[in-house]
């Protein structure tokens, strides 16, 4: 996979999280877990949406639900 860095945004409490966290993992591709717990404006901004992957370089972000061919075209996109 690309060297595009990418985040997810998620609890470890989330079902739906978890998922996202395999298909990745499954995938082979590297990510960043950010718990939005452990800060506040991330609660604000992402507490209804999570999961939430967000590549770093451009700030494109990808919710819930998405595949691995998503999160390959995330990877490519400009």
């Amino acid at each position: 996979m690309g060297a595009a860095k990418l985040r997810l945004y998620g609890t470890h409490f989330c079902h739906l999280c978890h998922d996202a966290e395999l298909i990745l993992h499954e995938a082979g591709i590297l990510f960043v877990y950010v718990d939005i717990t452990d800060d506040d404006v991330l609660i604000d901004r992402y507490a209804q949406q999570v999961p939430v992957l967000q590549r770093v370089d451009t700030g494109t972000e990808l919710g819930w639900p998405f595949d691995v061919a998503q999160v390959i075209s995330l990877c490519k996109s400009v």
